[in-house]
Formats: C-alpha cells, sequence, structure tokens
C-alpha cells in the first residue's frame, strides 16, 4: 500500500484532488491536523468528486501523534531543500511519502531530525516548486511504478 501523508495542508482543493489520486491508487491519505481550512468545506469533495467515500482516510490530531503511531514504519519527506532525487529511492510496500502545507513546507526540524530520508523533485526550470497535488502525483505514481510494476 502506498501511503501519502499531508502535514496541515491549507489549501482544500488539492487535498481533494489528492485524495481522489488515492482513490485511483489504492492508497491511504494522511491528513495531520491542524487544517488551514474548514473541513466541511464544498470544495474537497467537488475537487475529489463523487470517489470522496471510498477514500482510504485517516485522519492525525498532530504531528507528535502521527510520528509516534508509525514511529517504525519508513518515511520519506518531500521538499525542495533536498538533494536526493526521489527517482534515487527504492520505495517499499507501506513507506510513508511526506508533504508538508503549501505555504509553509514542513517544519526545519522534522527534516534535519531525518536528513537520510529528504527527497526533491528535480526543478531545472524557473519555478521553486510545483503545486502540492502535482508533487504527490508524481512521486507517488514512481513508487507505484517500483511497487506493482
Amino acid at each position: 500500500m502506498i501511503r501519502i501523508v499531508l502535514v496541515h495542508p491549507d489549501i482544500p482543493q488539492n487535498v481533494g484532488n489528492i485524495g481522489r489520486l488515492c482513490v485511483g491508487l489504492n492508497a491511504e491519505l494522511h491528513l495531520v491536523e491542524p487544517l488551514g481550512f474548514i473541513w466541511d468545506e464544498k470544495k474537497i469533495r467537488r475537487a475529489g468528486l463523487d470517489y470522496w467515500d471510498d477514500l482510504n482516510l485517516v485522519r492525525h490530531s498532530s504531528l507528535e501523534t502521527f510520528l509516534k503511531k508509525y514511529s517504525e514504519d519508513r518515511k520519506f519527506f518531500l521538499t525542495t531543500k533536498a538533494k536526493q532525487n526521489y527517482t534515487k529511492v527504492n520505495f517499499q510496500n507501506n513507506d510513508f511519502l511526506i508533504f508538508g502545507s503549501e505555504s509553509h513546507g514542513l517544519p526545519e526540524a522534522l527534516l534535519r531530525e531525518n536528513s537520510q530520508f529528504i527527497l526533491t523533485i528535480p526543478m531545472p526550470g524557473k519555478v521553486r516548486s510545483l503545486n502540492v497535488s502535482n508533487a504527490v502525483a508524481v512521486v507517488a505514481y514512481e513508487m507505484y511504478r517500483q511497487i506493482c510494476g
């Protein structure tokens, strides 16, 4: 299983898009609170369309709660601040792909503590980063390719 984690996501449409992607990949979506929007927002469901009821969704009250619950599992942290390309990793079933909020990314302390597990998507052009839903799709499909062939 592919497991996607969004830490403090800000934009409901991105969560909806990522939720739809997770349904398509039969992946789990983990949301770490606080969220930067009201959960009932229609924009989430609209972006996820009629697939939302099929989503394998897990919510966590804090980043600390999530990290403690899955302390033994492999976790990869995606950031523009990394040097290791996501394509250089051999992903395994049940690894976590962890993405930060659109406005702040992942906490610096978390990245420092997990420096051997931080990955990036190459950006040869004139942008700082991809939209988080695009970044999730890029890395999740590479993980799927490796695991499922």
